[in-house]
């Protein structure tokens, strides 16, 4: 009959961790061999650990769906992890760090986009009152050039009915 050793849950947290953090030339199996425990003892490790994580996943939501407010307390909690740390933060929510960092920026540009609002109404209004005044300025030139040429005429009227008087 076949004796089965029993881990500590210290350990299996421990072994868990260590090949979480694996290098990506490093296998399963070399740590295995590492940590002295049979290859399919750590498989059913991990795979307990997926489902004690899933449970908690499947009442989450997608990352898409999730509120503005969501997530700025998930930026706030994330603010101080770096490494692992954060790593495990967002596999546990089903969130990437790409994601956390389009939020960032998502919320840092807001207080822009209102002053962005505010220079679009100011140029909207400058150029509508550009176009006013270059058809005001469009106007008086033909007027001008309308009272010129009535100039021109009323002197070569004159000149002719001068000249037929003399």
């Amino acid at each position: 009959m076949k004796k089965y050793k029993r881990y500590s849950a210290g350990f299996k947290e421990q072994a868990l961790v260590k090949v979480y953090n694996r290098s990506n030339d490093q296998s399963v199996q070399s740590v295995a061999n590492e940590l002295n425990i049979h290859l399919t003892t750590l498989k059913a490790w991990m795979k307990q650990k997926e489902q004690d994580v899933k449970p908690a996943s499947r009442k989450s939501k997608r990352p898409e769906d999730w509120s503005s407010e969501e997530r700025f307390t998930a930026l706030q909690k994330t603010y101080n992890l770096i490494g692992e740390d954060l790593n495990a933060w967002c596999r546990e929510r089903g969130v990437f760090i790409h994601q956390l960092e389009q939020w960032k920026a998502d919320f840092c540009s807001q207080g822009d986009s209102v002053d962005k609002r505010e220079e679009a109404r100011v140029l909207r209004t400058l150029k509508e009152e550009k176009h006013s005044l270059e058809r005001e300025l469009l106007r008086k030139d033909k007027a001008l050039a309308e009272a010129a040429a009535l100039l021109v005429l009323q002197k070569k009227f004159r000149a002719l009915l001068g000249g037929e008087v003399e």
